[in-house]
């Protein structure tokens, strides 16, 4: 009598394992293009953070490039680096990178101190990644402006401290 071996079992377990490796496969292709892809958004940030350290730079040495506009006198706010920070937080923002939203926010304020707007973005961030005592003390900062130019951040300002529970 002579036995006689099912190939049935061997082609499923190749299968299966031709499967798993391609599985295997795919996902460290997926990883790989992950890596890939926060290395470039790290390059951004650099780029992000050289840019606006130019720009703070130019502030400082009275320099500027072309369309560079210079604070008027008396003041401290350099509002082409507000916007540009404001910018790049916004984005990060958006992402939910509340970190990065929260330190672009703050170079925002660092260019315009007691800024209404600025206030009330770097606020915005300290209460997205949850730390309600810094977002409500930035929130009162933007509350207590009188800047008539600037009396929509008031107004959000005082609506979220309301929404909060705090006046």
């Amino acid at each position: 009598m002579t036995s006689r071996i099912s190939i049935y079992p061997c082609l499923a377990a190749a299968t299966a394992l031709g499967f798993a490796a391609m599985l295997s496969a795919c996902g460290q292709a997926a990883i790989d293009a992950n890596a890939q892809q926060v290395q470039q958004q790290q390059q951004q940030i650099e780029q992000n953070q050289m840019e606006i350290q130019k720009l703070m730079a130019q502030q400082g040495s009275g320099g500027g490039g072309a369309g560079a506009t210079s604070p008027p006198a008396g003041t401290r706010c350099d509002k082409s680096v507000m916007a540009t920070a404001t910018r790049h937080g916004g984005n990060k923002m958006a992402s939910g990178d509340f970190a990065h939203a929260l330190g672009y926010y703050q170079d925002a304020l660092t260019a315009c101190p007691g800024n209404p707007r600025a206030e009330l973005n770097v606020a915005r961030a300290y209460e997205a990644a949850g730390n309600r005592s810094s977002a409500l003390a930035h929130f009162r900062a933007a509350a207590a402006s009188t800047d008539p130019a600037n009396s929509a951040a008031e107004q959000e300002a005082r609506n979220a401290m309301v929404r909060m529970g705090a006046n």
